[in-house]
């Protein structure tokens, strides 16, 4: 479904990501993981259309994506949950959801509200409650629950364990392993690379805006220099 190659982008004039190349099959759950400043979120930003690449190729279904804004890049199903949740503070729980799915555009609702309502009966309790008084966890929920308005072909999620309980970590990746057992098709970019590997099918690691290994997340979890140098932190994390 998602064919990157040879990936280039520069962030605050560093060259952020140097020719980084990955793949993400239709109904996979796959993990890109490293340490802050690996070049992450500049990658995610780049497959939806908030950054412009220096150069390489983005393709969603075989369609180059590079070049296009991030309205179209939503309105193709390509969603994504943006790092720090950014929901919008002063409008209600309902409002933020509903502003999901302006990403529809004529393509069917295949998360309507009362199915995100089951996904995350918080947000049906406090729907007319304004986002910004929620708790990080429930804004957690709020920004998931408003991209799956958007019916994603595709998510794209940036730390969605950043600053929350490890209870409701283990709440929201449950439930984001829930979506993608029923087909949904999510690229996970995380920190916390312990969590994200126990979800996932594989796993990218990028280090300095290169991919330095990959593989099935188990093999990964369970290679010595994996664990030496990446998995500690996630576990001090939790």
């Amino acid at each position: 479904m998602l064919e990157i190659t040879d990936l280039q982008a520069n962030y605050s004039g560093i060259q952020a990501l140097r020719g980084v190349s990955l793949s993400v099959r239709q109904g996979e759950m796959v993990a890109l993981i490293g340490p802050n400043g690996a070049g992450k979120s500049t990658l995610l930003n780049c497959v939806s259309g908030q950054i412009q690449p220096a150069g390489g190729s983005i393709k969603l279904d075989g369609i180059e994506v590079i070049g296009q804004n991030s309205w179209s890049v939503s309105r193709s199903g390509l969603l994504q949950v943006p790092e720090g949740r950014q929901v919008f503070a002063e409008m209600t729980v309902l409002e933020n959801l509903q502003l999901g799915a302006t990403a529809l555009r004529g393509r069917p609702a295949v998360y309507p509200l009362s199915r995100v309502i089951e996904l995350f009966p918080i947000l049906g309790e406090r729907r007319a409650q304004l986002a910004g008084s929620l708790s990080g966890g429930q804004q957690q929920m709020l920004a998931i629950g408003r991209a799956l308005m958007g019916a994603p072909r595709l998510l794209l999620l940036d730390e969605p364990s950043l600053g929350l309980a490890p209870l409701v970590v283990k709440q929201v990746f449950a439930t984001l392993r829930q979506l993608n057992q029923e087909g949904l098709t999510i690229l996970l970019i995380e920190q916390n690379a312990k969590q994200a590997l126990e979800v996932t099918g594989r796993a990218y690691v990028i280090e300095q805006g290169r991919i330095v290994h990959s593989g099935p997340s188990q093999e990964l979890a369970n290679d010595p220099e994996i664990e030496a140098h990446y998995l500690g932190q996630g576990a001090a994390a939790e």
